[in-house]
């Protein structure tokens, strides 16, 4: 079994009508029939007329080389069947095909940041046939979200406006609407099966809406709405064996959308709060050594100086609790609770403390850009030939989602050219360069240096995700 989400494989949401009855006998007494016209002709058909005019069906297309043989590469071949050596490769039109929401009246769409990626054209067809050209103002892959804007625009849009989606529980009917298999608009019902779904991976923020609406290909981007005709998600992915809706969805909700959409207006990346801290799920045996009754909250492990975190007063050992009155249950969803807060004032962080609950006011801001970027790259005959390294800051490992770090200064890579000496020696993109020959690397001016002597051995230790490696080459 899978998770799947791809641009043409989108999350839609379910309608199961609930109703709870007695067991036993009692429960054939409970049934009854329809007895007036009303009830015969319930329908949600309302709703989806107000709200299917806001949902469009997303063309997505860009050019790529078609390399129909490796032998293309190789200059024997060139030169023997005379292609000229900058020649490349024909190229080919490559599609994708998933939905989107347009949320406000001007023509601004929301959809998956997976259904436009690096597309060179992108087109919207409405329920009404009308089809336009659309610009990319923000395109996100944190959260697979990205911003639309309809480039000529003849009036105003039909769009859907925002649900709070925490005040959705599970068993709520919803519904969803989007374009499977690109046979046209389509909607599903059923019910929010779960919600805070921490194990899905299409996201850094795990924390989705499941619903067991049949999800097909398509449907990404599409719109998750209450019946109240609500957007509550942006359907994103589904767990399925064979590809196809197993009842299995999950959409990314829509308070985290909101959070995005509101970046849109301002530029071309998504602000985020930094708390400057390291957190940690709580096991059975942390619990218990707290006198939890079960294991929940996110244990503070570490603390950055000079970081929201720090200023509020939070220590190595606090058990955060809850954030803006909100429960905390793992950094997973702590991570939606302070990443959806916006970065304008403070929230309210309450945390254990020697069995006290204490609540303290934490500063929303961006992690800072604390020294310059220096991106440099490195060309010279050493392990790092071919690597582009850039120096951490808050910003970068921010951006960068590294983990496991005790310090966010340093050097880290953030390309590893293919088939170059430090790709062959095992370099990723991500490792954070500790020391070289037993000597600390601060700086990339630093690594540039180093990387321009000629040694007999090199010792490179290394952090990738928390792990420290020690690479021993031959120079």
């Amino acid at each position: 079994m899978s998770i799947i989400a791809s641009p043409h494989i989108a999350l839609a949401a379910a309608f199961a009508l609930a109703g709870t009855a007695a067991a036993g006998p009692a429960l054939a007494q409970s049934k009854t029939v329809p007895e007036t016209r009303t009830e015969i002709t319930l329908s949600f058909a309302p709703v989806v007329k107000r709200v299917a005019p806001a949902v469009v069906n997303v063309h997505a297309s860009r050019q790529v080389q078609r390399n129909d043989s490796p032998l293309f590469d190789d200059p024997f071949f060139r030169r023997f069947f005379g292609i000229p050596g900058g020649a490349t490769p024909p190229q080919r039109m490559q599609r994708s095909l998933g939905s989107g929401v347009i949320i406000d009246p001007s023509g601004i769409i929301i959809t998956n940041h997976h259904v436009i990626k690096g597309a060179d054209k992108v087109r919207v067809a409405l329920a009404d046939k009308r089809e336009f050209e659309c610009d990319v103002i923000l395109d996100d892959d944190r959260t697979d979200l990205a911003v639309l804007r309809i480039r000529k625009p003849d009036g105003r849009f039909p769009f859907l406006e925002f649900a709070d989606s925490d005040k959705l529980e599970v068993g709520d009917l919803v519904l969803a609407i989007g374009n499977p298999f690109g046979v046209g608009q389509t909607v599903t019902q059923g019910i929010v099966s779960a919600l805070a779904r921490t194990r899905v991976g299409v996201t850094d923020y795990q924390f989705f809406i499941q619903t067991d609406a049949a999800i097909n290909p398509g449907n990404s981007g599409g719109a998750l709405i209450d019946v109240h005709g609500r957007l509550v998600g942006i359907n994103t992915a589904i767990y399925s064996r064979s590809g196809g809706s197993n009842g299995i969805g999950f959409a990314i909700p829509a308070n985290m959308v909101h959070v995005v959409a509101d970046s849109a207006k301002t530029g071309k990346t998504v602000k985020r709060p930094w708390l400057g801290a390291r957190l940690q799920a709580v096991t059975a045996d942390i619990a218990n050594s707290l006198g939890l009754k079960q294991p929940s909250g996110a244990l503070v492990v570490r603390i950055f100086p000079d970081s929201p975190a720090a200023s509020a007063g939070l220590k190595e050992g606090d058990l955060i609790l809850s954030v803006a009155g909100k429960q905390v249950t793992d950094p997973n969803s702590f991570g939606y609770h302070f990443a959806t807060r916006g970065v304008e004032g403070t929230t309210e962080i309450e945390f254990l403390r020697g069995g006290r609950r204490i609540k303290v006011d934490v500063e929303l801001k961006t992690a800072p850009l604390t020294v310059a970027l220096d991106k440099r790259y490195i060309d010279t005959y050493s392990p790092f030939d071919g690597v582009t390294v850039v120096n951490l800051s808050p910003a970068v490992v921010d951006r960068l989602r590294l983990r496991g770090l005790d310090t966010d200064k340093g050097v880290v890579i953030v390309k590893v050219e293919p088939n170059s000496l430090a790709g062959n020696f095992g370099l990723r993109a991500g490792d954070v360069v500790v020391s070289i020959n037993n000597r600390r690397i601060e700086t990339t001016r630093q690594l540039a240096t180093f990387a321009r002597q000629t040694l007999p051995l090199w010792l490179v230790r290394i952090n990738r995700r928390g792990r420290v490696l020690n690479l021993r080459i031959r120079g």
